[in-house]
């Protein structure tokens, strides 16, 4: 497999043999279980469907609870699809376990950010503000300034740095090392930070 599925535990550091702190996210890796095998000749692409993270059977509702009891597993909360097998052949209800990575490999961690709701360009974009607060204007330090023309545009362009929603968002970071693999309690280690908060869920994907 290419990847698999996991749950963030949270950073901490570890020291390497020349006493360097390395800052480190703690990622809970699988089991995954296949849940379905897909195939070009029946679904039009290879692919390979997993799923992570048990749940009780009354929280699923009886179109997943038959999709589940086809290959034989329990009820999953998360479920995604892998296109490289890197050609293995998996068969449904097959077991993936954090032993697909080792020390060294690198990694790509994909994860939704954490959400900010609705923020400020200050916040937002890194505006600096209007500058020095003068002659009582105590309101307008954080605001965005001018946002356009009157007589032409007459109207804001589109992209325009503005307020709004902020996080939240599918972001995936790229070439992170792993330091350690724990395979006994499924624990994958890796340098750097992973995007989302704390127990949110993540995709990991091994480079060749």
């Amino acid at each position: 497999m290419s990847g698999m599925l996991g749950k963030k535990i949270g950073m901490t550091s570890i020291f390497d043999e020349s006493g360097q702190m390395i800052p480190c996210t703690i990622i809970e890796a699988g089991p995954c279980y296949v849940t379905q095998v897909k195939t070009k000749e029946r679904d039009g692409y290879d692919a390979v469907q997993l799923g992570f993270d048990e749940i009780k059977e009354r929280l699923v509702n009886k179109p997943a609870k038959g999709h589940f009891s086809k290959t034989g597993v329990k009820p999953l909360r998360l479920i995604r699809e892998f296109r490289d097998t890197n050609g293995l052949t998996l068969e449904p209800g097959s077991e993936v376990k954090v032993d697909l990575f080792h020390q060294g490999d690198f990694v790509d961690v994909t994860g939704t950010s954490k959400g900010r709701g609705f923020q400020g360009v200050v916040k937002r974009h890194h505006f600096g503000g209007v500058g020095m607060t003068t002659h009582g204007q105590s309101d307008r330090v954080r605001a965005p300034g001018s946002i356009g023309s009157s007589s032409y545009p007459s109207r804001v362009f589109k992209g325009m740095r503005m307020g709004g929603r902020m996080g939240h968002e599918n972001v995936t970071i790229k070439n992170l090392k792993v330091l350690k693999v724990i395979l006994e309690s499924n624990i994958l280690i890796v340098k750097g930070s992973v995007p989302g908060a704390i127990n949110s869920y993540v995709e990991i994907v091994k480079q060749h």
